[in-house]
């Protein structure tokens, strides 16, 4: 089964990909994984990745396609994989589409996990993070029992920068600029899912699995 995760910062995506991936034995695929092990093998793409990474700027469509091609390539995706990260516009889903064409192979179906915006910014600013040993909190969800201090080291907790209202509020505009045209892209071709992913992780998984039907045999 080939599938397409798409859903904005804090919808739960990661964890989704986790569990669909495991109940239906297919290989979990994140774009930025792709990078960082092209990259650290040295493939000419990821040499080319690099560079505009060290630079900070934005991976250019085809290299992006390229990588994502190579790794559709391997062994484990032969029965299928969770796209997770990518396409994240319609030129990249057109891009994709022409590569799967390449390989004989189509997409399924294409998940996209919706959350309320206020929901989102509550999850997403109330993360907080130990500067000592790195482990991660929520003030409302997974509270330190020991307050303001990491209730394993005791090290101080704070709010990482990309976590503050105004940068989640960017990150969840800049989102919906760019995917909005994507989901009525897929729309129209008759393969997306809408699931509500403001519930418990487990439902959320089990409404997925549901919508997937028949496809999941």
């Amino acid at each position: 089964m080939r599938i397409i995760l798409i859903g904005p910062p804090g919808a739960g995506k990661g964890t989704q990909a986790e569990v669909l991936t495991k109940r239906l034995n297919i290989p979990h695929i994140s774009t930025g994984d792709i990078f960082r092990k092209a990259v650290r093998e040295g493939t000419s793409l990821g040499i080319e990745a690099k560079r505009y990474m060290d630079s900070g700027r934005l991976v250019p469509d085809e290299v992006t396609v390229g990588i994502v091609k190579g790794r559709l390539t391997e062994q484990d995706c032969q029965n299928g994989f969770l796209l997770d990260g990518f396409p994240r516009t319609v030129p990249q889903a057109d891009a994709l589409e022409l590569t799967l064409q390449d390989l004989g192979v189509k997409i399924d179906r294409v998940i996209n996990i919706e959350v309320d915006r206020d929901v989102l910014l509550k999850r997403l600013t109330g993360r907080r993070v130990c500067k000592s040993c790195g482990a991660t909190f929520h003030v409302d969800n997974k509270p330190s029992r020991e307050g303001n201090k990491c209730e394993f080291c005791q090290g101080e907790l704070y709010q990482r920068s990309d976590d503050t209202e105004f940068t989640v509020a960017n990150r969840l505009a800049v989102y919906a600029k760019q995917t909005a045209p994507l989901i009525e892209y897929y729309k129209e071709k008759g393969l997306l899912l809408n699931i509500a992913g403001d519930t418990a992780v487990e439902t959320v998984a089990g409404n997925i699995l549901k919508a997937l039907g028949s496809v999941c045999v």
